[in-house]
């Protein structure tokens, strides 16, 4: 049962966006999902400043790149840095589209966020995405990003939906190649394979918000239908699940890719890892754009911030 506040916000989001349609182009797409998510997003807590700036790619291409920080904080060290992976199915999302989450998070940790535009599907394909967080991951270990960052500052990786694929995905590259610096993972409604998990993958293949059609539609803009995908960039294909940050993955009750969360959690524990699931009742794919309006949102927020909290002071 979706909770009273969240079918509110469904009626409220349905109104401004009708959802996923194949039969618009990429950029008709996109205009209609920065105009939603536009309308949904509260002016930046006060505390908050920003920093826009750009990183030159080994392939020649930029990544925007947007800094977040609690100002109220400015004059004392950071205890760290989060890299924050926007969601959109790989097609859709951009820095603007997802301040509602980067903003909230950097005022209520007091960690500096930095949000990546990566490159995005169909002009993109995999491994695109992948190979830009991959990139801009590396530069901020090496203290190599456009922003200052304090010496023995953590950094971790939090993504919601396609982001939380390209979070999971890089730790994993990290872990394989040996690379450390690490502190914590952070994954909200992750998309983690290339088909969901069931059971939600069949009880939730309607779901508001999201549904299996939408989810299969841009996964073929991003990997493509027939062509093999790079095995790295899908987590639930992986080998190993051993050797991970420590992880919070959060599924959406009614959402299709509930399952992914879960089974990825219960894959690292039974590799002895340190992984910890939410599962947000009542609540669906999208929701953290109602953390104004829903106590579920709020407490799916929380759970996010005290984690980012607790893995910065551990590390």
């Amino acid at each position: 049962m979706l909770e009273p506040q969240m079918a509110a916000f469904i009626a409220r989001a349905a109104a401004i966006y009708p959802g996923h349609s194949t039969s618009l182009t990429p950029r008709e797409q996109r205009e209609i999902y920065d105009r939603y998510a536009a309308v949904l997003t509260p002016p930046l807590p006060a505390e908050v400043v920003t920093e826009d700036a750009q990183f030159p790619a080994a392939a020649g291409h930029s990544i925007a790149l947007r800094l977040y920080r609690n100002g109220a904080k400015a004059s004392e060290m950071p205890r760290g840095t989060v890299l924050y992976f926007h969601g959109g199915g790989f097609v859709l999302g951009s820095l603007d589209s997802h301040q509602v989450i980067t903003a909230r998070l950097a005022a209520d940790t007091g960690l500096d966020v930095i949000a990546v535009d990566y490159r995005l599907a169909p002009e993109h394909r995999a491994p695109a995405a992948h190979d830009d967080c991959m990139e801009v991951t590396l530069a901020a270990l090496q203290r190599r990003l456009p922003f200052d960052s304090p010496a023995g500052a953590t950094l971790q990786l939090a993504g919601d939906s396609a982001g939380g694929t390209l979070a999971a995905s890089v730790a994993m590259r990290l872990r394989d190649e040996g690379i450390e610096g690490i502190s914590g993972l952070a994954l909200v409604y992750p998309m983690l394979g290339t088909d969901p998990q069931p059971p939600a993958r069949d009880t939730e293949a309607q779901a508001p918000m999201l549904t299996l059609t939408d989810v299969h539609a841009f996964r073929d803009m991003y990997w493509g239908e027939t062509a093999p995908c790079p095995k790295w960039t899908i987590p639930l294909d992986a080998t190993r699940y051993d050797d991970l940050p420590p992880t919070l993955a959060i599924g959406a009750e009614h959402d299709p890719l509930r399952d992914d969360a879960r089974v990825l959690v219960e894959r690292i524990q039974a590799a002895g890892g340190e992984a910890h699931l939410v599962i947000g009742t009542g609540l669906v794919h999208g929701c953290w754009r109602a953390i104004e309006s829903s106590p579920g949102v709020r407490a799916m927020h929380d759970e996010v911030c005290r984690f980012l909290s607790a893995n910065a002071r551990a590390a």
